[in-house]
């Protein structure tokens, strides 16, 4: 981590607004020595909404992201990435959260936009806050809190977060530590990444998935995803404490074709080779387009429902691989869960998951492989998931899944070059 105790808190904020715009950080290894840099601690995918999108106007929004290193200074990204209008945040601010909706004393921080209180931002837009000088621990809470104050249609979402996040009543609230709450919800609008300044030794993974990666059937609040277990595990190790882990991941995601985000050639320069010290990727996809190629044309009303072969999707990683690669980063291949039992599953299936495993395990393109198939499956019944880590829909792991997952990841794949 950046040894900013030499720096005055004036002086640290200006030479990071100087050096990170006149030396932007590149995703590969580098050496330029503990020249402050940006690294992301934090992020989430941005997706259309998976039922009516909430209407905002007048009111607050304050949500809750559990960061994964930390920090002296601390920017945030807001996106208006599947808007068709622009996005207005009036007001907006960053504190360590105390509990529930409550910022801890003296934590909070008003953000600005290049010295400006509000933003526009254009359809499919991002911007980025001013640094503000806040003292992040490991693992903290931040309450990110941004004011509506015209009529804000939330197009641009994490649907599921598996994090409650709050809306108040009438007003700006984002300069008060306390919060009335007018409802909850467990979705992210409109907020795509933390980041904080960090060293030369400072980096990130980015976990690259569908909804097996971002969560779902995990106990919301509770951080049980299998990123979450990973980053709890990096930074209580010596050599990698110093990783951040972004959770670049959507529900119903598929490598080749759009469902509810983007499809993962489209979006892997906005949620991967973009964010800030990626030093890894890892990749785990491809459940939902073997999945998805099994159903009935009409399944999914809109929803192209193309029957893609193992050969296609294996042509979709080698791309993927391909950019990672360029960007100076490293990519461990996933091998993709049993998911026998499952809605989606029929005997087609099998033959496309074996293919695809064989081809991440003995593939000289990735640069590790990451066995998830061998920890997950039913010794008696390979092609399903064990049942004591079976969440019920046997696709989805439970917490102690997902906990098996994370454990089970080698540590030293994240270890320093040099």
């Amino acid at each position: 981590m950046l040894d900013v105790r030499r720096w005055s808190r004036r002086a640290l904020l200006g030479a990071v607004a100087v050096l990170c715009f006149a030396f932007p950080v590149r995703a590969g290894h580098d050496d330029d020595g503990d020249r402050p840099r940006w690294v992301g601690t934090w992020s989430a995918s941005m997706e259309t909404p998976l039922g009516p999108a909430p209407t905002f106007d007048h009111v607050t929004l304050r949500q809750i992201v559990h960061v994964s290193i930390g920090g002296n200074v601390v920017r945030v990204r807001f996106s208006n990435d599947q808007g068709s209008v622009p996005l207005l945040i009036s007001s907006a601010s960053v504190g360590l959260r105390a509990s529930g909706a409550m910022v801890k004393t003296g934590s909070l921080r008003k953000l600005h936009f290049s010295g400006v209180d509000s933003m526009s931002i254009p359809p499919g837009g991002v911007a980025l806050t001013d640094p503000v000088w806040l003292d992040v621990d490991t693992h903290d809470d931040l309450a990110i809190t941004s004011y509506i104050a015209a009529p804000q249609t939330g197009t641009t979402q994490l649907s599921l977060a598996h994090q409650t996040s709050y809306v108040s009543s009438t007003g700006d609230f984002t300069g008060t530590e306390s919060f009335p709450v007018a409802s909850t919800n467990t979705s992210w609008f409109f907020l795509s990444g933390v980041e904080v300044v960090g060293g030369h030794h400072t980096r990130a993974v980015v976990t690259f998935g569908d909804s097996i990666t971002e969560g779902l059937a995990s106990t919301t609040d509770a951080n049980a995803r299998w990123p979450d277990v990973l980053s709890r595990r990096l930074s209580a190790h010596q050599g990698t404490r110093d990783v951040g882990v972004l959770d670049e991941a959507i529900s119903g995601n598929r490598v080749l074709n759009d469902f509810i985000g983007p499809n993962a050639l489209r979006r892997i320069d906005r949620d991967v080779l973009t964010q800030g010290g990626v030093r890894y990727v890892v990749l785990l996809l491809s459940t939902n387009d073997m999945g998805f190629s099994q159903l009935p044309p009409g399944a999914f009303p809109g929803v192209l429902l193309t029957n893609v072969s193992a050969a296609e999707i294996i042509a979709g990683y080698e791309q993927i691989i391909l950019r990672v690669h360029q960007a100076g980063a490293k990519i461990y291949g996933a091998t993709v869960l049993p998911f026998e039992g499952a809605g989606y599953y029929d005997s087609e299936v099998e033959p496309k998951r074996a293919a695809i495993n064989q081809f991440i395990r003995t593939s000289p393109k990735f640069d590790a492989v990451i066995d998830f198939d061998a920890v997950m499956r039913d010794p008696t019944h390979p092609t399903r998931i064990r049942p004591e880590f079976d969440s019920g829909d046997h696709l989805h792991p439970n917490d102690a899944g997902y906990a098996a997952m994370g454990n089970s990841v080698d540590l030293g794949l994240f270890a320093e070059d040099d």
